[in-house]
């Protein structure tokens, strides 16, 4: 019986139970469906994270770029400074006029626009031949023309710059050219001297300068002649291989020969027009600010003379179209002190040594620079004794 009575309130729980069950269901069903979708919803919250984390970062990116652009100096360009420049000039008018009036400076001005007037034609002329032949004439030419013998290739290297225009800034990348296709090093460094001194450029602008003193020319040619010969030979002589630094590489080398030109061309002016100014702003200081009485105790003096336009010669480093008219405003000097000043400044000055020692090697300049500067004096006293 109660067995019996058992069953029946077992199976009258079980309906109550699922009754419980299914009254549950429409709560729990939603939150099964909620389960469900919030990995969908989550997606993109975690993507838009890293997105607005990296529009944060921009924008902090961006605003560390505005300030630091605005703590940077602003640059000068070519266009402001000379606007700045005219405004000052503008502004400055009454005492840059009459400063202008004394006679000093009308004395200067002269003299430096005189130098640069006559000078710049024949710089113009000059660095396109040279551009010309560094660019168009082929290095195994030189190789092909030279004698075998070193001996006799020397002065052939030597006479090969008479007939090749060419300042001294084109003069070094040519040696060095040389070099490298088997020349033998003292006819290349005969080349290297010799070239910017008895070229016809510089001959005519020698001649243009000294008209009163045709003998100039002829003794110009001669003492630079001698001195590159016996450098090369006195290289040849006690010169040695690891002295001197075999160019690596060509100086247009990748470019087209149009290319190569111009860029010559952009060098040289550069270069060459700079030192022009500089050279004959010193002659216009030297002549007119510099007290005469000075000038004349080291003109009076044949050796100091010499000595003092020589080392000028290798301070102002004055491209060599351009020196004889440096070299003839210095009137108190002797003819044979203006030859030392043009035939040292072509073969060793500033601007030549640094070139060197970059071509050649540091030690190749350390020691070719003072042998060719005693040389050139002496060569140029010896030709003034004889011819002036």
């Amino acid at each position: 019986m109660a067995i019996a009575k058992a069953a029946p309130h077992e199976e009258g729980t079980r309906p109550d139970r699922q009754d419980a069950r299914d009254r549950k269901a429409p709560h729990e069903g939603p939150d099964e469906h909620n389960r469900q979708d919030r990995p969908t919803e989550r997606v993109p919250q975690a993507r838009q994270v890293p997105q607005a984390r990296r529009g944060v970062q921009e924008e902090a990116a961006g605003a560390a770029v505005a300030v630091g652009a605005s703590d940077r100096p602003a640059r000068l360009s070519s266009p402001l400074v000379l606007t700045m420049l005219l405004l000052l000039m503008v502004l400055l008018q009454s005492p840059v006029r009459r400063a202008l009036s004394a006679p000093v400076m009308q004395s200067w001005m002269t003299v430096f626009v005189a130098v640069v007037v006559q000078a710049l034609p024949f710089l113009v002329l000059g660095v396109l031949l040279s551009a010309a032949i560094a660019v168009y004439v082929p290095p195994s030419f030189f190789a092909r023309a030279l004698p075998a013998r070193p001996a006799l290739a020397v002065p052939v290297a030597g006479l090969a710059g008479a007939v090749l225009p060419g300042c001294e800034c084109a003069s070094v990348p040519v040696a060095g050219a040389l070099v490298r296709r088997g020349v033998t090093p003292a006819a290349a460094l005969a080349f290297l001297l010799s070239a910017p001194a008895i070229n016809p450029i510089v001959l005519t602008a020698t001649a243009v300068a000294f008209p009163r003193d045709p003998e100039m020319v002829l003794a110009r040619f001669a003492a630079s002649l001698l001195a590159a010969c016996a450098m090369g030979w006195l290289w040849q002589r006690l010169g040695r291989t690891d002295w001197l630094r075999l160019p690596a590489h060509a100086p247009h080398e990748g470019e087209s020969r149009g290319e190569a030109f111009w860029d010559s061309v952009r060098h040289d002016v550069m270069h060459a027009g700079g030192f022009l100014v500089v050279g004959a702003m010193a002659a216009a200081t030297l002549k007119a600010v510099a007290p005469a009485s000075w000038l004349r105790t080291a003109a009076d003096n044949p050796a100091v003379a010499v000595l003092t336009l020589a080392l000028l010669a290798v301070i102002l480093s004055i491209c060599s179209e351009a020196d004889a008219f440096v070299a003839a405003s210095l009137t108190q000097f002797s003819l044979t002190a203006r030859l030392a000043f043009l035939v040292v400044g072509p073969m060793i000055d500033l601007k030549l040594f640094a070139m060197q020692a970059g071509t050649f090697g540091r030690g190749f300049a350390l020691r070719f620079a003072p042998a060719t500067f005693a040389l050139a004096i002496a060569s140029a006293l010896l030709t003034g004794w004889v011819l002036l």
